[in-house]
Protein backbone atom coordinates (compact mmCIF):
# COMPACT_ATOMS: atom_id res chain seq x y z
CA UNK A 1 0.00 0.00 0.00
CA UNK A 2 2.99 2.33 0.39
CA UNK A 3 3.21 2.66 -3.23
CA UNK A 4 -0.77 4.27 -3.38
CA UNK A 5 -0.09 6.64 0.23
CA UNK A 6 3.31 7.97 -2.15
CA UNK A 7 0.90 8.53 -5.40
CA UNK A 8 -1.45 10.04 -3.17
CA UNK A 9 0.53 12.51 -1.99
CA UNK A 10 1.96 13.45 -5.55
CA UNK A 11 -1.21 13.69 -7.34
CA UNK A 12 -2.77 15.93 -4.15
CA UNK A 13 0.03 18.85 -5.25
CA UNK A 14 -1.12 17.85 -8.86
CA UNK A 15 -4.70 18.86 -8.30
CA UNK A 16 -4.02 22.43 -6.35
CA UNK A 17 -1.47 23.07 -9.46
CA UNK A 18 -4.00 22.34 -12.14
CA UNK A 19 -7.10 24.56 -10.23
CA UNK A 20 -4.34 27.45 -9.64
CA UNK A 21 -2.80 27.45 -13.11
CA UNK A 22 -4.12 25.62 -15.79
CA UNK A 23 -7.91 25.37 -15.05
CA UNK A 24 -9.27 27.83 -17.49
CA UNK A 25 -6.53 29.03 -19.07
CA UNK A 26 -4.85 26.14 -21.22
CA UNK A 27 -6.87 23.95 -23.24
CA UNK A 28 -8.11 20.68 -21.48
CA UNK A 29 -7.62 18.77 -24.62
CA UNK A 30 -4.23 19.70 -25.20
CA UNK A 31 -3.56 19.85 -21.27
CA UNK A 32 -4.33 15.71 -21.67
CA UNK A 33 -2.60 15.18 -24.60
CA UNK A 34 0.68 16.67 -23.40
CA UNK A 35 0.50 14.36 -20.20
CA UNK A 36 0.01 11.56 -22.39
CA UNK A 37 2.86 12.20 -24.70
CA UNK A 38 5.34 12.90 -22.24
CA UNK A 39 4.15 10.10 -20.18
CA UNK A 40 4.43 8.00 -23.28
CA UNK A 41 8.22 9.70 -24.23
CA UNK A 42 9.48 8.76 -20.47
CA UNK A 43 8.35 5.09 -21.12
CA UNK A 44 9.45 4.84 -24.48
CA UNK A 45 12.81 4.12 -24.59
CA UNK A 46 11.90 1.10 -21.73
CA UNK A 47 9.39 -0.54 -24.24
CA UNK A 48 10.38 -4.09 -24.70
CA UNK A 49 8.88 -4.50 -28.12
CA UNK A 50 9.81 -8.10 -28.54
CA UNK A 51 8.79 -11.56 -26.80
CA UNK A 52 5.41 -9.77 -24.98
CA UNK A 53 2.11 -10.97 -26.16
CA UNK A 54 -0.30 -9.17 -28.33
CA UNK A 55 -3.12 -9.83 -26.29
CA UNK A 56 -0.99 -8.20 -23.15
CA UNK A 57 -0.09 -5.37 -25.33
CA UNK A 58 -3.49 -4.72 -26.21
CA UNK A 59 -4.63 -5.25 -22.81
CA UNK A 60 -2.31 -2.52 -21.20
CA UNK A 61 -3.52 -0.27 -24.36
CA UNK A 62 -7.20 -0.42 -23.44
CA UNK A 63 -6.16 0.05 -19.48
CA UNK A 64 -4.50 3.01 -20.67
CA UNK A 65 -7.22 4.64 -23.06
CA UNK A 66 -9.67 4.00 -20.47
CA UNK A 67 -8.23 4.98 -17.09
CA UNK A 68 -6.28 8.14 -18.63
CA UNK A 69 -7.70 8.75 -21.68
CA UNK A 70 -11.55 8.73 -21.22
CA UNK A 71 -11.22 9.66 -17.56
CA UNK A 72 -9.16 12.96 -18.30
CA UNK A 73 -11.04 13.98 -20.56
CA UNK A 74 -14.36 13.38 -19.09
CA UNK A 75 -12.74 15.23 -16.05
CA UNK A 76 -11.94 17.96 -17.70
CA UNK A 77 -15.54 18.44 -19.83
CA UNK A 78 -17.35 18.07 -16.59
CA UNK A 79 -16.21 21.06 -15.29
CA UNK A 80 -18.59 22.92 -17.99
CA UNK A 81 -21.36 21.62 -16.25
CA UNK A 82 -20.24 21.67 -12.72
CA UNK A 83 -19.29 23.79 -9.95
CA UNK A 84 -15.97 22.69 -8.40
CA UNK A 85 -17.67 21.19 -5.09
CA UNK A 86 -20.04 19.44 -7.16
CA UNK A 87 -17.42 17.69 -9.27
CA UNK A 88 -15.52 16.86 -5.90
CA UNK A 89 -18.11 15.65 -4.56
CA UNK A 90 -19.08 13.31 -6.95
CA UNK A 91 -15.41 11.89 -7.69
CA UNK A 92 -16.05 9.51 -4.16
CA UNK A 93 -18.24 7.14 -5.96
CA UNK A 94 -15.00 5.72 -7.18
CA UNK A 95 -14.28 3.06 -4.95
CA UNK A 96 -17.46 1.81 -4.95
CA UNK A 97 -17.17 1.09 -8.90
CA UNK A 98 -13.93 -0.28 -8.08
CA UNK A 99 -15.47 -3.10 -5.90
CA UNK A 100 -18.18 -3.99 -8.62
CA UNK A 101 -15.85 -4.12 -11.28
CA UNK A 102 -13.35 -6.39 -9.29
CA UNK A 103 -16.82 -8.55 -8.36
CA UNK A 104 -17.60 -8.68 -11.87
CA UNK A 105 -14.18 -10.05 -12.81
CA UNK A 106 -13.74 -12.73 -10.28
CA UNK A 107 -17.45 -13.53 -10.60
CA UNK A 108 -18.30 -13.16 -6.85
CA UNK A 109 -19.69 -10.51 -4.68
CA UNK A 110 -17.84 -9.27 -1.63
CA UNK A 111 -20.14 -7.10 0.45
CA UNK A 112 -16.98 -6.59 3.41
CA UNK A 113 -15.11 -4.83 0.68
CA UNK A 114 -18.26 -3.06 -0.71
CA UNK A 115 -19.10 -1.83 2.50
CA UNK A 116 -15.94 -0.66 3.39
CA UNK A 117 -15.53 1.15 0.13
CA UNK A 118 -18.80 2.42 1.12
CA UNK A 119 -17.55 3.85 4.05
CA UNK A 120 -14.94 5.23 2.81
CA UNK A 121 -17.23 7.16 0.15
CA UNK A 122 -19.41 8.34 3.18
CA UNK A 123 -15.83 9.77 4.67
CA UNK A 124 -15.42 11.68 1.13
CA UNK A 125 -19.23 12.89 1.25
CA UNK A 126 -18.44 14.36 4.45
CA UNK A 127 -15.57 16.23 3.55
CA UNK A 128 -16.91 17.73 0.48
CA UNK A 129 -20.81 17.86 0.48
CA UNK A 130 -21.22 21.60 -0.04
CA UNK A 131 -24.71 21.69 -1.96
CA UNK A 132 -26.27 20.88 -5.57
CA UNK A 133 -26.87 23.21 -8.53
CA UNK A 134 -30.63 23.01 -10.17
CA UNK A 135 -28.72 21.61 -13.74
CA UNK A 136 -25.75 18.88 -13.12
CA UNK A 137 -26.93 15.86 -14.44
CA UNK A 138 -24.75 16.08 -17.90
CA UNK A 139 -21.98 17.23 -15.49
CA UNK A 140 -22.53 14.45 -13.48
CA UNK A 141 -23.15 11.58 -15.98
CA UNK A 142 -19.75 12.77 -17.57
CA UNK A 143 -18.45 12.57 -14.40
CA UNK A 144 -19.68 9.13 -13.61
CA UNK A 145 -18.32 7.97 -17.06
CA UNK A 146 -14.78 9.37 -15.53
CA UNK A 147 -14.98 7.58 -12.38
CA UNK A 148 -15.92 4.10 -14.15
CA UNK A 149 -13.34 4.40 -16.71
CA UNK A 150 -10.79 5.14 -13.99
CA UNK A 151 -12.04 2.12 -11.76
CA UNK A 152 -11.96 -0.21 -15.12
CA UNK A 153 -8.83 0.82 -15.65
CA UNK A 154 -7.05 0.38 -12.61
CA UNK A 155 -9.02 -3.09 -12.26
CA UNK A 156 -8.46 -4.16 -15.41
CA UNK A 157 -4.77 -3.72 -15.67
CA UNK A 158 -4.44 -5.57 -12.33
CA UNK A 159 -6.24 -8.64 -13.16
CA UNK A 160 -4.52 -8.15 -16.72
CA UNK A 161 -0.86 -8.46 -14.71
CA UNK A 162 -2.34 -11.55 -12.89
CA UNK A 163 -3.38 -13.49 -15.71
CA UNK A 164 -0.74 -12.67 -17.62
CA UNK A 165 2.40 -13.12 -16.06
CA UNK A 166 5.57 -12.27 -17.42
CA UNK A 167 10.11 -12.58 -16.34
CA UNK A 168 9.49 -9.00 -17.86
CA UNK A 169 9.41 -6.05 -15.45
CA UNK A 170 6.51 -4.11 -15.38
CA UNK A 171 7.98 -0.56 -16.26
CA UNK A 172 8.90 -2.84 -19.79
CA UNK A 173 5.30 -3.07 -20.57
CA UNK A 174 3.97 0.49 -19.36
CA UNK A 175 4.67 2.59 -22.60
CA UNK A 176 1.66 0.39 -23.88
CA UNK A 177 -0.41 2.33 -21.23
CA UNK A 178 0.79 5.31 -22.50
CA UNK A 179 0.01 4.66 -25.97
CA UNK A 180 -3.45 3.14 -25.80
CA UNK A 181 -3.93 6.86 -23.63
CA UNK A 182 -2.92 8.80 -26.94
CA UNK A 183 -5.25 6.82 -28.95
CA UNK A 184 -7.85 8.79 -27.42
CA UNK A 185 -6.32 12.31 -26.24
CA UNK A 186 -4.52 12.48 -30.11
CA UNK A 187 -8.23 12.62 -32.12
CA UNK A 188 -9.73 14.51 -29.29
CA UNK A 189 -7.58 17.37 -29.33
CA UNK A 190 -7.60 17.51 -32.96
CA UNK A 191 -11.31 17.72 -33.12
CA UNK A 192 -12.44 19.54 -30.13
CA UNK A 193 -8.77 21.38 -29.22
CA UNK A 194 -8.67 25.21 -29.17
CA UNK A 195 -5.08 26.12 -30.33
CA UNK A 196 -5.66 29.56 -29.02
CA UNK A 197 -5.85 28.45 -25.56
CA UNK A 198 -2.13 27.34 -25.91
CA UNK A 199 0.06 28.11 -22.78
CA UNK A 200 1.59 31.32 -22.18
CA UNK A 201 4.02 31.61 -19.31
CA UNK A 202 7.33 29.55 -18.57
CA UNK A 203 5.43 28.74 -15.22
CA UNK A 204 2.31 26.76 -17.37
CA UNK A 205 5.14 24.71 -19.76
CA UNK A 206 6.34 23.63 -16.32
CA UNK A 207 3.64 22.59 -14.27
CA UNK A 208 2.67 20.36 -17.63
CA UNK A 209 6.08 19.20 -17.55
CA UNK A 210 5.91 18.27 -14.42
CA UNK A 211 2.36 16.75 -14.42
CA UNK A 212 3.20 14.93 -17.82
CA UNK A 213 6.81 13.34 -16.42
CA UNK A 214 5.73 13.10 -12.62
CA UNK A 215 1.96 13.22 -11.87
CA UNK A 216 1.20 10.91 -15.07
CA UNK A 217 4.55 9.10 -16.08
CA UNK A 218 5.65 7.83 -12.85
CA UNK A 219 2.55 8.44 -10.65
CA UNK A 220 0.11 6.37 -13.49
CA UNK A 221 3.11 3.51 -13.27
CA UNK A 222 3.42 3.52 -9.49
CA UNK A 223 -0.27 4.02 -8.48
CA UNK A 224 -1.18 0.85 -11.11
CA UNK A 225 1.99 -1.58 -9.72
CA UNK A 226 0.52 -0.44 -6.31
CA UNK A 227 -2.81 -1.72 -7.47
CA UNK A 228 -1.96 -4.96 -8.33
CA UNK A 229 -0.62 -5.86 -4.75
CA UNK A 230 -3.32 -4.88 -2.46
CA UNK A 231 -7.11 -6.43 -2.86
CA UNK A 232 -10.18 -4.14 -4.53
CA UNK A 233 -11.42 -3.05 -0.89
CA UNK A 234 -8.28 -1.20 -0.33
CA UNK A 235 -7.94 -0.10 -3.87
CA UNK A 236 -10.89 1.25 -3.83
CA UNK A 237 -10.62 3.02 -0.51
CA UNK A 238 -7.27 4.63 -1.69
CA UNK A 239 -9.54 6.29 -4.10
CA UNK A 240 -11.04 8.75 -1.82
CA UNK A 241 -7.52 9.28 0.04
CA UNK A 242 -6.86 12.10 -2.81
CA UNK A 243 -10.38 14.08 -1.12
CA UNK A 244 -8.41 15.05 2.08
CA UNK A 245 -4.93 14.85 0.75
CA UNK A 246 -5.93 17.81 -2.21
CA UNK A 247 -7.50 19.78 0.41
CA UNK A 248 -4.81 19.34 3.24
CA UNK A 249 -2.30 20.40 0.50
CA UNK A 250 -4.33 23.26 -1.01
CA UNK A 251 -4.96 24.75 2.54
CA UNK A 252 -1.01 24.85 3.41
CA UNK A 253 -0.01 26.15 0.53
CA UNK A 254 -2.35 28.09 -1.15
CA UNK A 255 -4.40 29.18 2.43
CA UNK A 256 -8.01 27.92 0.78
CA UNK A 257 -10.52 28.62 3.28
CA UNK A 258 -11.48 24.84 4.05
CA UNK A 259 -13.37 23.06 6.85
CA UNK A 260 -11.25 21.92 9.04
CA UNK A 261 -14.11 19.97 11.53
CA UNK A 262 -15.45 18.18 8.08
CA UNK A 263 -12.00 17.66 7.22
CA UNK A 264 -11.05 15.64 10.37
CA UNK A 265 -14.29 14.20 10.31
CA UNK A 266 -14.18 12.84 7.07
CA UNK A 267 -10.90 11.35 6.79
CA UNK A 268 -11.32 9.71 10.20
CA UNK A 269 -13.96 7.64 8.78
CA UNK A 270 -12.05 6.86 5.35
CA UNK A 271 -8.81 5.94 7.41
CA UNK A 272 -11.86 3.45 9.50
CA UNK A 273 -12.65 2.10 6.25
CA UNK A 274 -9.44 1.03 5.63
CA UNK A 275 -8.84 -0.43 9.25
CA UNK A 276 -12.33 -2.23 8.57
CA UNK A 277 -11.52 -3.85 5.23
CA UNK A 278 -8.00 -4.96 6.74
CA UNK A 279 -9.53 -6.38 9.91
CA UNK A 280 -12.62 -8.33 8.46
CA UNK A 281 -11.60 -8.94 4.38
CA UNK A 282 -9.55 -12.26 4.11
CA UNK A 283 -7.68 -10.83 1.28
CA UNK A 284 -6.74 -7.61 2.51
CA UNK A 285 -4.99 -9.44 5.14
CA UNK A 286 -2.37 -10.94 2.55
CA UNK A 287 -2.46 -8.27 0.32
CA UNK A 288 -1.71 -5.17 2.31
Amino acid sequence: MALLVFVTVLWAFSFSLIGEYLAGQVDSDFAVLSRVVLGALAFLPLTRWRGVPGRLQLGIMVTGALQFGVTYLCLYRSFSYLTVPEVLLFTIFTPLYVTLIDDAFNRRFSPVALLAAAVATLGAGIIRYDGLSDSFITGFLLLQLANFTFAAGQVGYKHLMRDNPLTLPAYRTFGYFFFGALVIAGPSFLIFGDPTRMPTTGTQWGILVWLGLAASGLGMYLWNRGACLVDAGTLGIMNNMLVPAGLLVNLVIWNRDADLLRLGVGGSVIVLSLVLNARYHPRARLAV
